[in-house]
């Protein structure tokens, strides 16, 4: 009996055990989730950083609008009474030392130098014996041109010049120029420029002067008389070199003794 009591209690001892599954398993499964902790306090401020670099310069903004006017400044004080009377005798003293400035300068044109000198041009008589076309590069060597007598008062000026130099002819810049092809010539000065208007031939050079010259022969001379007469142009003369104030450079040089 006692045996019997035994084995049905073993009997249900294994039953149990053989029905569950869960006695031997290995799998860990979630628990129930926890309450809300509580937030711990806030930790001390960290360093500051390294500086990052420079952006890119933005776009010109518009021109802002005028601001107000400012209050106007203080008075300024008062300006000191003009002794006009001693600048007067200072630019009085001035003129008259450029008056005397002048005269030397005069001086030394006309008579160290020997120039004559018109509004537009001075004139410098050059005693060394010249052909012709020597004494146009003469001039040109000086800064100047082999004289031009384009006027009545310039032609006066130069004879005075001639006759005060005891002298009684000189070449100027005019001469015939070559036929062109219809057989006709005239008369140019050095510059190209055509002889028209002003003329001072004598009655006999006059009708000469209308006769078609030969290039050799027609080279024009200034007589101290202020008359101008034909010349053969290898004759070698003294001559008279024109410089004009605009351009002169101090070419006239002195005078060729």
């Amino acid at each position: 009996m006692t045996g019997l009591l035994v084995l049905c209690v073993f009997s249900v001892v294994f039953n149990d055990i053989s029905a569950s599954t869960e006695v031997c398993t290995n799998t860990l499964l979630p628990g129930a989730k926890g309450d809300q902790g509580v937030s711990g306090e806030m930790g001390l401020e960290g360093d500051v950083g390294h500086t990052g670099k420079m952006g890119p310069i933005g776009d010109k903004g518009n021109k802002g609008d005028t601001g107000l006017e400012g209050p106007s400044g203080l008075k300024g004080k008062p300006g000191t009474t003009c002794d006009c009377g001693r600048y007067r005798k200072v630019v009085g003293q001035l003129d008259v030392n450029v008056g005397k400035l002048r005269k030397a300068v005069k001086f030394v044109k006309n008579v160290i130098l020997g120039l004559k000198e018109t509004e537009e041009s001075y004139y410098l008589l050059v005693k060394e014996p010249k052909r012709f076309r020597e004494a146009l590069i003469n001039c040109k060597l000086r800064g100047g041109t082999l004289a031009m007598p384009k006027t009545s008062n310039t032609n006066r000026l130069m004879a005075d010049y001639v006759s005060q130099a005891g002298l009684t002819r000189v070449y100027v810049g005019l001469q015939a120029q070559s036929k062109d092809a219809v057989g006709a010539s005239g008369y140019v000065y050095a510059d190209s420029s055509p002889l028209q208007g002003f003329a001072a031939w004598s009655q006999e050079e006059e009708v000469n002067s209308r006769v078609s010259p030969t290039t050799n022969s027609s080279c024009v001379e200034l007589l101290s008389t202020g008359t101008w007469s034909h010349v053969e142009c290898e004759a070698t003369l003294f001559f008279i070199c024109e410089f004009p104030k605009s351009r002169r450079r101090g070419g006239a040089g002195g005078e060729g003794n």
